[in-house]
Formats: C-alpha cells, sequence, structure tokens
C-alpha cells in the first residue's frame, strides 16, 4: 500500500505504508529507533518497548486466538528503511481496552451493522498513555503522524474494518489523529507529580493538616501485625516471585474482571527480556508473600498496573500500589506515577485527576454522527468532573 508522498518528506522521497502481523517482523534494533521505543533513548515508555509488545505475543496473551490478530503498520523509506510505525490489532470484541465502545457495538449491530472486526491501535490490556503513532528519530514528527493517520484509515477501509480505535494516545499523537479526520475522546485517571520532593514526608508536608495525619495513620495501619514491604527489580525478581504475584494476579483478577488477560508464561518474558523495567512491590507476612503489584519503569514516570493479594489486610492495597509508587518514584527521581484506570479513592493520596485521550475513525457515517454528537457531550463531562475532583484535592489551598 503505497500513500502520496507530501505528508511525510521526512529526508525526502516516497514511502509506503506496509501492514505486518508479528512484532518478530521489526527487529529489535530497527525498533529501537523510534522516538521512546529505547530504554537509552529519551522519553523512554516501556510499553512501547519491542519487549513488552513481543512479550504479549510470544506468550500468547495478544494473538489471533485471544482476538488480538496483530496489523502493525510500518512507514517505509523506498529501500525499505523503517520510519514509523503503530501497534495495531484487527480485533473480535472489546476486551482489554478500557475506553468502552461496548454503547457502540451494541447500538450499531441493533441498526444491522457489523462492527466486528476493528482495528485497535494501542498496547493490549494496558491502560497507559503513551505515543502510539511512532516516529523514527530523526525525521520530521508531524510528517510521520500524519502519514501513519492516513495509512491507519487505508488500513481500515482495505480490511473491511467497521472502525479503527486509537487509545491513550499522546496528546501530539491525539492531535494529528483529529487533523486526519478522528474523532476525539476524553477520559480521565489519576496521577502522581514529583513536585521535586526529596522524601516521601516533603510530599506530606504540602498536604492540609488532616489528610496528612490520615495517611500517616493509613500507612501504620496498613503494616500491622508484622506485615514487611520487599522492593524488587532487575536481577532481584525471580521465577519464586513471578510465581507468587501471578497467583496474586489470578486470585484478584479473577474476582474483579472474571477472567485475567495475562497468562504466566507473559511475566517470564517480561523478567527475562526487561526486569530492569520492573518495580515489584511485594507484602510478606510470616515468612510468606501475601500481596503485591507490579509496576513498569520509564525514562521519566512509573506505571502502576496489576495488583494482587491472597490474604485481606485493611489499607494493605493502597500501601502497596500507591504509597510504595511515592517513595519510589521520590527515590528515583521519577516526575510522574501513573496509578492505572478509574479510582477516585487515589484522590486523597495524592494522585491529581489528568485527562487522558483517544481518537476512533467510524467508517459508516451514520454511525460516526451519532458517535461523534455522544463524544461532544462527554467531553464537557469529562472536562467538568475534572474540574470538581481537582478542586477537592488532599493539598493545602494554595500549593
Amino acid at each position: 500500500m503505497t500513500t502520496s508522498p507530501s505528508p511525510a518528506q521526512s529526508k525526502g522521497g516516497d514511502y509506503a505504508i506496509r501492514v505486518v502481523q508479528s512484532m518478530a517482523d521489526f527487529s529489535n534494533a530497527e525498533w529501537s529507533t523510534l522516538a521512546g521505543a529505547s530504554r537509552d533513548g529519551a522519553a523512554y515508555n516501556p510499553f512501547i518497548s519491542h519487549a513488552f509488545l513481543s512479550a504479549l505475543e510470544d506468550s500468547g496473551c495478544a494473538v489471533r486466538k485471544t482476538g488480538w490478530l496483530g496489523q502493525h503498520l510500518r512507514l517505509e523509506a523506498p529501500d525499505g528503511a523503517l520510519i514509523g510505525a503503530l501497534p495495531c490489532y484487527l480485533k473480535s470484541h472489546s476486551q482489554g481496552e478500557y475506553v468502552f465502545d461496548h454503547g457502540w457495538a451494541d447500538a450499531f449491530e441493533r441498526a444491522g451493522g457489523r462492527y466486528y472486526p476493528k482495528l485497535q491501535a494501542t498496547v493490549p490490556f494496558t491502560p497507559a498513555t503513551g505515543p502510539r503513532l511512532l516516529v523514527r528519530d530523526g525525521y520530521e514528527p508531524a510528517g510521520v503522524r500524519a502519514a501513519l493517520s492516513a495509512g491507519l484509515k487505508a488500513v481500515t477501509e482495505k480490511l473491511g474494518a467497521s472502525s479503527a480505535h486509537v487509545t491513550f494516545a499522546t496528546q501530539a499523537d491525539a492531535d494529528a489523529l483529529s487533523d486526519a479526520g478522528f474523532l476525539r475522546r476524553t477520559d480521565q485517571q489519576f496521577h502522581f507529580f514529583n513536585d521535586g520532593y526529596g522524601s516521601y514526608d516533603d510530599f506530606l508536608a504540602t498536604l492540609a493538616s488532616r489528610k496528612r495525619k490520615a495517611l500517616k495513620k493509613e500507612r501504620r495501619e496498613a503494616l500491622a501485625g508484622g506485615i514487611e514491604i520487599d522492593r524488587l527489580t532487575g536481577a532481584d525478581i525471580t521465577e519464586r516471585h513471578w510465581d507468587d504475584f501471578f497467583a496474586f494476579y489470578m486470585d484478584t483478577g479473577g474476582r474483579k474482571w472474571g477472567r485475567p488477560y495475562l497468562n504466566r508464561a507473559f511475566y517470564s518474558l517480561v523478567g527475562e527480556r526487561m526486569a530492569q523495567d520492573v518495580l515489584l512491590v511485594m507484602a510478606r507476612r510470616d515468612g510468606r508473600y501475601i500481596a503485591g503489584a507490579i509496576n513498569f519503569i520509564g525514562s521519566d514516570t512509573l506505571y502502576g498496573r496489576h495488583w494482587g493479594c491472597i490474604e485481606d489486610h485493611p489499607y494493605l492495597h493502597f500501601e502497596v500500589c500507591y504509597h510504595q509508587a511515592i517513595d519510589f518514584a521520590i527515590e528515583r527521581g521519577l516526575r510522574v506515577v501513573e496509578a492505572g484506570a478509574q479510582g477516585e479513592h487515589k484522590l486523597a493520596r495524592g494522585y491529581m485527576p489528568v485527562t487522558t485521550h483517544s481518537a476512533h475513525w467510524i467508517s459508516h457515517p451514520g454511525l460516526r454522527n451519532a458517535v461523534a454528537d455522544y463524544l461532544q457531550r462527554e467531553r464537557r463531562e469529562v472536562e467538568h468532573i475534572g474540574e470538581v475532583l481537582a478542586e477537592h484535592g488532599p493539598f493545602r489551598k494554595g500549593q
């Protein structure tokens, strides 16, 4: 599929979009030339690394059998050199996405339409903002993003998919997709921002007195009964740790979601390929682990993902998932902690509302118009809720 040369004349010459079904169709070396995808580069995001995306496929978590058929876009120069990419999947359902379109699918199919298959440009099972329109270092970003946006629309039409959805996109990617005619959608998460704190106590000093006392009490009570916390990264993480953590993930995920998306093989591959990007926070009592949370470490952001436990203890979830993440971010000098999807309870613990962005290409004119109307109202509501929540943050007024 050759596209018009005008939008992406980066370094001159035409370019072409090629669709491949596996991350194995990208070498680790060429993928690492994409901005944000390399540990050695600026603004590293572990979820768009070759190691993470290939682990999802190689473990069997994001494959055709589970309804995630790779349709990754390669933007190539005439000599085949990679100048841009878009991780993308042909989906037969809407599970594991965290930007919900079930209502759109139901309405379209009740009206006689066929919503699936659709294209999903995202990191599977991962509600974390990051680049989606990936640009090779040294190339002009606006042109490459425009070419990938146009390419995604063309692939949607060629495959006969109802729609294409780019979720948890950066502001720059969302802007480029809007310029290409995609519909803009917003939602909310809660993030902690490290304002140059030297310690957790420095952070506490910025809170209102009542909130500060409540968090101190909460942290004390979380560790009552002799519970201890281990923070593990890199070579300190063993297969035994993964066994324990997976048991927590399956127990809690099975009760919360019904069917957890990730399997045990995925965690072994992550441990093998990118353990230095992982922070496991594990709670221990009487010599055995009883709870844990997995986080991923970027160049300036700590990304909280899954939590699980096999014993229930008051406030332990907050300690393991949120307070320990703040401790680690301050110690490492990380700028942000992203604590995952949903959860207004995070507000009282220093995580403030942040707008997230997605973009949607709807092929059918009638469905597109209905979704556009809905999204206009939804954006206003998200903005209003964010303003209200920000007013109820734990910080002293004037902070």
